[in-house]
């Protein structure tokens, strides 16, 4: 396999599962607290926050136990026939998912956000400038500055810029 090839899927996505884990806490706890007693040691109450941890809780084990029902995958890979990089997301058994494919020498530049208060942003653009639908830091293994430097050195051509 080649190393720029990759693929995840929910099931194998840690952040899921512990969606579904503290999404199972707050129902839980939602379940099993009473309202009335919801208060701290200087008397003070707030019984609303227990039907709204439950809900809250609901929600995210819903939303946790639907990605890994559903299993959709992520990834990219060399074509080993044509060299063409292929990307994908949201991939499951019912659903293509949506796709990108691009010769490496209609690619120009990669380029790589660092952000410290959320997530990595990359961008890949072709000759004409256009930014590649679809492909982003979800599609690639981490840390993406190490997928994309390795890419740059078997595609010289292509200009990195990484800011942040």
């Amino acid at each position: 396999m080649d190393r720029l090839d990759h693929e995840r899927s929910a099931r194998r996505d840690p952040t899921v599962w512990l969606m579904l884990l503290v999404g199972l806490g707050f129902l839980a706890a939602g379940l099993t607290v009473a309202p009335q007693e919801n208060c701290n040691s200087a008397g003070d109450c707030a019984p609303w926050l227990v039907p709204v941890a439950k809900w809250m809780g609901l929600f995210v084990t819903l939303m946790g136990a639907g990605q890994l029902a559903a299993n959709p995958r992520r990834g990219c890979r060399i074509d080993p026939e044509t060299g063409d990089l292929i990307w994908w997301k949201n991939r499951s058994a019912r659903h293509a998912g949506q796709e990108g494919r691009i010769a490496p020498a209609q690619i120009s530049r990669l380029t790589l956000l660092h952000d410290s208060d959320g997530p990595d942003a990359i961008s890949l653009y072709d000759q004409q400038g256009q930014r590649q639908f679809w492909f982003d830091a979800e599609v690639l293994p981490w840390p993406q500055d190490r997928w994309a430097k390795a890419f740059v050195t078997r595609h010289p051509h292509i200009r990195l810029e990484i800011s942040g």
